[in-house]
């Protein structure tokens, strides 16, 4: 017969919110750590930043190249993290198993995927903030409110964290890989990151204006270049994207 508190601390799972700190924190390391997601995420957007505003290679129209630049570019960290990287770092923790282990812990998936989301928006964080305090050495002078900057950020976040979800769980990791660099270099030049959109044309400028990309650098420019309000347009076409992003990846993703 033994007393009370002789087998304490309990044993089993820790609370769900501590779990899912848990696995945040480790995704946010294992990220930080990555060599090729530290290219995509701080080195291309920080040296097409330093590189077009510096030099005169893209006729971005009136004003300092800066104020044109730096929301694509921001626009363009956003991508690189919630697509393009988890799209890339979720397929191959798919294919050697890594997500069917852990689907089976006591971490419920919906909270794996909620830690890795997480893990996206901490390091997004760091990203606007690294390339803020870049651009601002650069002369930029942005306006604009903050929140609507704030609510474009996080609702492109999760546009394109379910078209990178939707990659990663329906293709074979290796045809993530290409697709996910391919789709990033293809919406780098016709997204409106670095080219203004209306260079394509005006049958090109309102199909491109359609795609994630355009949407939320055309809208964080909007803010932040010209001071307008709330680009509810290009919000809207965000919130239909991650709409469909997110339930289409949580209808055919596969975790093995």
């Amino acid at each position: 017969m033994t007393t009370a508190g002789t087998y304490t601390p309990k044993p089993g799972a820790a609370p769900l919110p501590r779990m899912i700190a848990a696995q945040a924190a480790l995704e946010t390391r294992m990220l930080l750590r990555n060599g090729e997601q530290l290219l995509l995420t701080v080195v291309i957007p920080t040296l097409l930043l330093v590189l077009f505003s510096s030099v005169d290679i893209v006729d971005t129209g009136r004003g300092e190249a800066v104020d044109f630049l730096a929301p694509g570019v921001l626009a363009l960290a956003v991508m690189s993290t919630a697509f393009t990287g988890q799209a890339i770092a979720t397929g191959f923790e798919r294919r050697y198993g890594v997500l069917k282990r852990l689907a089976s812990s006591p971490l419920p998936r919906w909270a794996l995927m909620t830690a890795k989301t997480a893990s996206v928006l901490v390091t997004e964080v760091l990203q606007v903030v690294l390339l803020t305090v870049i651009a601002f050495a650069l002369g930029w002078s942005p306006h604009g409110d903050p929140a609507a900057v704030l609510l474009l950020l996080v609702v492109g976040t999760a546009a394109f964290s379910g078209l990178g979800l939707l990659m990663a769980g329906t293709l074979k990791a290796e045809a993530t890989l290409a697709a996910a660099n391919l789709v990033f270099l293809l919406l780098l030049v016709g997204g409106g990151v670095i080219v203004p959109l209306e260079k394509f044309g005006s049958t090109g400028e309102q199909v491109l204006g359609l795609l994630p990309i355009s949407a939320l650098s055309d809208g964080l420019r909007d803010v932040l270049q010209h001071g307008a309000g709330m680009p509810w347009g290009d919000l809207g076409i965000l919130a239909v994207w991650a709409v469909a992003g997110l339930a289409a990846a949580g209808k055919f993703f596969r975790w093995e």
